[in-house]
């Protein structure tokens, strides 16, 4: 959003927008922990590392959506890359950002309707490299495949979810998402649209700090207002 400035912080995050608009932060209460970064893809995209292998082919994008003259960041499905195990093809890596305790937020509209009980969109963390990490698939269905957590812990990636949705209630429109961990005992939380109840949760201490990503198994969306609260770990 243009008026949502990129900004590297260390300090709190106060809302001036209603939530649940287009070009407002997503919602959830305010967090303790402090801002580190807040990018609106008014800027392009140097912040973020993608797993396409040639740029010249890469399936993001940053295009005009919602009021005018709003720009958010697009992918428009898989990419060629090949992960080294069985994980998800389109992935943005935030660039020298590594966190320990985080509180991700972000809005997220996915613009495949007709995807099926596997459309999604997906944030990840916790990344040691390629064959390490960990992410959440926002599937529109549960099975042992989709809307669930993750870890990729060099297999390929497995369920680790410990309260289960029965799917992600996907519409034409935008959402709100967050994602809280903490390193200490594993916990991990993911929100949709009800900031107040967990969509799914999981616990897992295999992995300790890494950045976040924001992306997709193979599916196509739209991503803005994404703003990353924690403990940034040198």
């Amino acid at each position: 959003m243009r008026h949502f400035a990129w900004s590297t912080l260390a300090v709190g995050l106060s809302a001036v927008f209603s939530c649940g608009n287009m070009g407002a932060p997503a919602c959830g209460a305010e967090s303790a922990l402090p801002v580190l970064v807040e990018e609106d893809f008014e800027h392009g995209l140097d912040r973020w590392e993608t797993t396409d292998p040639d740029p010249a082919k890469s399936v993001w994008k940053i295009i005009e959506a919602g009021p005018a003259g709003n720009h958010v960041l697009r992918v428009t499905g898989p990419s060629a890359y090949e992960p080294p195990y069985r994980s998800p093809l389109s992935i943005a890596w935030l660039k020298d950002v590594k966190v320990g305790d985080f509180e991700l937020t972000a809005r997220v509209q996915n613009t495949n309707p007709s995807g099926g009980p596997h459309r999604d969109l997906c944030f990840f963390w916790g990344r040691q490299d390629e064959s390490h990490f960990y992410y959440v698939h926002l599937g529109a269905r549960s099975d042992p495949h989709a809307c669930q957590v993750f870890i990729v812990n060099a297999a390929p990636r497995t369920m680790i979810t410990v309260d289960q949705a029965e799917g992600t209630p996907w519409t034409e429109g935008w959402h709100d998402v967050k994602v809280v961990r903490r390193l200490a005992d594993g916990a991990i939380e993911v929100y949709f649209d009800d900031m107040t109840k967990p969509l799914m949760t999981a616990r897992d201490t295999t992995f300790g700090a890494g950045p976040i990503g924001i992306g997709t198994f193979d599916d196509n969306g739209n991503f803005d207002n994404v703003v990353l609260r924690g403990e940034r770990v040198e």
